[in-house]
């Protein structure tokens, strides 16, 4: 007699999958954190560099005074930098992804050319088309 044994086991193993999971997560966050918090940040370190050292040669009696002049400047480099820095970014992400797109196109252009190259009826159909709107010889 045979017996057939079916064990249902499962495909995938769960630490990795939580893993996969978590790799996904942390892509999604990098993603939406945007470049302007990265120039914000930068900015506000640069204005409090520069709070720091001037603040830094007053003498000691007014270390309490130094400290909240200089988080006043933080914090107002924070909200004064905050709408440049998000404008700044979203041009830059926008000419990022016209340069991607225009990439891929070449890219692709590249390629069709090298396999027309390689047919000798590609290469007439393209002179074909050449041929029947001039325009498109000059360009």
């Amino acid at each position: 007699m045979t017996r057939f044994i079916q064990v249902a086991q499962p495909t995938e193993h769960p630490g990795v999958a939580r893993v996969e999971r978590g790799i996904a997560n942390l892509r999604e966050l990098w993603r939406r954190a945007s470049v302007s918090s990265f120039v914000l940040a930068a900015s506000v370190a640069a204005v409090v560099v520069v709070a720091n050292e001037v603040v830094s040669v007053w003498t000691d009696g007014h270390l309490l005074a130094a400290w909240i002049v200089m988080w006043v400047v933080a914090f107002g480099a924070l909200a004064v930098f905050a709408e440049p820095a998000r404008r700044a970014s979203a041009g830059l992400r926008g000419a990022l992804a016209r340069w991607q797109v225009a990439h891929r196109q070449a890219a692709d252009d590249r390629i069709l050319w090298n396999a027309a190259m390689a047919d000798a009826r590609a290469i007439a159909d393209i002179r074909q088309v050449m041929d029947a709107q001039p325009g498109l010889a000059s360009r």
